[in-house]
């Protein structure tokens, strides 16, 4: 029989730490020492703690909310499933999933949801929430209760770079025992540092006005030809990330003035938040971005999705929206920069990004306001070369700024907006999709397109003033990603009408764009200006990215791009699809596999090298699996091959006890069991070109019955197609 590990049921035994005596102390005791094994959690305290000054330890009875972030699974399958879907002729180009599908193939699993529930409550916290794509779980506790859950400790800290600000933060990497280390990405909330500001920007004297003046709907609509594309946006749905709220009176002031109509904006709660009562001093943001969408496209629906403006709240935002699935464009116009925000915040805010790409969501992001130093009017300050998140996702088109000149409303010329954000992210790896920049290194810039923002060529926006709502001219990013936003509706319903799919994740068929010969046709080049540290270039460069639209030239060169998968033409490039087909990694990835099923142990011989799967041999009732998705070109034959082992100790020559499947998307193509025992290795194939142009995930299934064991092992996979 197989000597199987009981490490994991071990490590479960001992989740429930040892409880701290809270009573009604006034100040946080230090956590418990705990004999389980611990993992940190990197990436989990604000970079303010280095620079700021301690004042003392957090009240222990005070209740602080955090959001615990789950980690996806099989994100080397969901990367190549990203790249086809947004490939024009892959077999997955355009066919998105929904939510559930998502969170099936890839989201965790509700076993991961409950292990980490039952540590949580385990120590005294209240579960307030699971996201319904099971990638977050909020909880509330006092600072005690925190501080043992998480093997940290909560300061009272002030920030002498912000005005002495005082907020609380956990002084170390919080951490969780090691079985849950598999489970868990980070722990957001354990400081209130972080906060979100608005990418917007006024002329100096900004009194409201009693009547208009700056760019008019009429004006943009005409120098960036978003009127030509015979579309209004009816049928699309565009969600305004929001951390604040807005008067609807002041959005009909604005609608009325111009002569538009379309869809009632509505408001779409997030862990409470419902600003719209009384809003604060962001309801210029929030109007700005949805006047701009108006003016683009005026029968577009707006859900304005407001959350409360901390690392939760923006966790939770994000995951809501994707696991709604009622948007197909998400349009960002606040954010903060990379240094000064947690980093496991963005890893946890960038997973539900992946979860909008894979669902054809398309997400436009203000690039910032300071230009390519982001930290300026934040705790890092304005020497740190930096770029803003969420803008520096690589799920995100970062918009950028410009001065636009028009004449009438006639593009005239443009130039860079002094102040626009860009740079190098220091987060994001650079994507393979970003290429043709002429800049060099490994990290993702930022940003990918531009439009107006410089507020000395502003827009009328209709909001509140200083006592009374009025017109005022507004710029910043904060205008850019909306009017792209806006783009995105108008491209949708076009390309809804040609039975083409969704524009989706954009920079990858924006790329393809601009390293085409479209790209003059698409794009005004913008060659003049700088920012602090990059100036604008012929092509693309780190302050208006590839420029801003010609959009009629931009939507023909994207609905172009794309459509229906053609049919296969019997031509093929021969290849080996599977990853890590003989499983010498010494890890599962990109397999799907049971805990213990890939091994190196000298029990089972490899077929060849070091490491096999060995799925079962424990002698008593038990499953286990091994799975991979890949997508098979169309065109293409495909064979299916591996090396099995069956080694048993059932004695029937008639009788099969122990089974392993082999299935393709839930059918099953092959059966094995005890009674195909061998002494060594034999080569299966199995035949799967009828699959070609599909997304097919093998998976292999050994079930065991009460006695006896049976090894099934499989080693040297391949899935060749030519």
């Amino acid at each position: 029989m197989r000597p199987r590990s009981l490490a994991l049921a071990a490590a479960l035994a001992v989740l429930p730490l040892a409880a701290l005596s809270l009573g009604t102390a006034t100040a946080q005791a230090a956590p418990t020492p705990n004999a389980a094994a611990r993992v940190a959690l990197p990436q989990t305290v604000t970079p303010a703690v280095a620079r700021s000054h301690k004042q003392g330890d957090v009240p222990a009875d005070r209740r602080i909310s955090v959001a615990v972030s789950l980690k996806l699974h099989d994100t080397a399958a969901l990367d190549r499933f990203l790249t086809a879907v947004a490939t024009p002729g892959t077999a997955d180009y355009g066919h998105y999933l929904t939510p559930a599908q998502f969170t099936e193939r890839f989201g965790p699993t509700a076993a991961d949801v409950e292990q980490v529930r039952a540590f949580l409550t385990a120590q005294g916290l209240t579960v307030d929430a699971v996201s319904a794509n099971r990638q977050v779980v909020d909880a509330t506790g006092t600072s005690a209760q925190l501080a043992a859950a998480f093997g940290t400790h909560e300061s009272t800290y002030t920030d002498p770079q912000e005005n002495g600000r005082t907020f609380f933060a956990n002084d170390a990497a919080a951490s969780v025992p090691a079985a849950l280390a598999g489970v868990v990405e980070g722990v957001s909330g354990l400081n209130d540092h972080t906060v979100r500001t608005t990418r917007i920007a006024k002329p100096s004297a900004a009194t409201p006005q009693a009547t208009p003046s700056g760019y008019g709907p009429a004006t943009y609509d005409g120098a960036y030809r978003l009127n030509q594309l015979g579309a209004d946006g009816t049928g699309s749905t565009v969600a305004l990330w929001e951390f604040d709220g807005y008067k609807s009176s002041n959005l009909t002031t604005y609608d009325s003035q111009f002569g538009l109509s379309g869809p009632a904006v509505s408001t779409v709660s997030v862990d409470g938040a419902n600003y719209d009562a009384s809003p604060g001093q962001g309801q210029g943001e929030v109007e700005l971005d949805s006047e701009i969408v108006r003016g683009v496209a005026p029968k577009a629906t707006q859900l304005v999705y407001e959350a409360p403006n901390s690392d939760q709240g923006e966790i939770d935002m994000a995951a809501k929206i994707v696991a709604d699935n009622r948007v197909s464009v998400i349009s960002i116009s606040w954010g903060s920069c990379e240094p000064d925000t947690t980093a496991s915040s963005m890893t946890a805010v960038n997973n539900s990004f992946k979860q909008a790409a894979a669902q054809g969501i398309s997400i436009f992001s203000a690039s910032g306001d300071d230009g390519s130093r982001d930290c300026t009017r934040s705790t890092s300050g304005s020497t740190v070369k930096a770029v803003d998140f969420p803008a520096s996702s690589p799920y995100n088109t970062g918009v950028g700024g410009t001065n636009l000149k028009v004449s009438g409303t006639t593009y005239s010329s443009e130039s860079a907006w002094s102040t626009a954000g860009g740079g190098v992210s220091t987060q994001f790896a650079k994507p393979s999709w970003q290429t043709g920049t002429g800049v060099s290194g490994t990290m993702r810039t930022v940003p990918d397109v531009s439009s107006n923002a410089d507020p000395n060529s502003g827009f009328a926006i209709y909001t509140q003033g200083s006592s009374a709502p009025g017109w005022q001219v507004y710029g910043g990013t904060s205008a850019a990603a909306p009017l792209w936003s806006g783009f995105a509706a108008l491209y949708n319903q076009k390309a809804k009408a040609a039975t083409k799919p969704v524009l989706g994740e954009a920079n990858p068929k924006i790329y393809a764009v601009t390293t085409s010969a479209s790209y003059g046709s698409a794009f005004h080049d913008v060659t003049s200006g700088a920012n602090q540290d990059f100036s604008t270039r012929t092509g693309y460069d780190q302050v208006t990215g590839w420029g801003s639209p010609i959009a009629d030239g931009l939507a023909t060169a994207l609905l172009g791009g794309g459509g229906t998968t053609p049919p296969p033409t019997g031509s093929c490039t021969a290849a080996q699809l599977l990853g890590n087909p003989g499983f010498e990694t010494g890890t599962a990835s990109p397999w799907t596999a049971s805990s213990g099923v890939v091994d190196n142990s000298s029990s089972e011989a490899a077929h060849s090298g070091s490491w096999k799967a060995w799925m079962n041999g424990y002698g008593s009732a038990h499953t286990d699996s091994l799975a991979q998705t890949v997508s098979v070109p169309a065109g293409c034959t495909a064979k299916l091959s591996f090396w099995l082992h069956v080694d048993t100790a059932e004695t029937s020559t008639t009788t099969a006890y122990d089974k392993l499947t082999v299935s393709v998307n839930g059918t099953t193509v092959a059966t094995y069991s005890n009674l195909d025992r061998s002494t060594g290795y034999v080569q299966k194939t199995i035949d799967l070109s009828s699959y070609a142009g599909q997304s097919v995930t093998v998976k292999f299934n050994g079930v065991e019955d009460a006695s006896l064991q049976t090894s099934f092992v499989v080693d040297d996979t391949a899935l060749n197609v030519s």
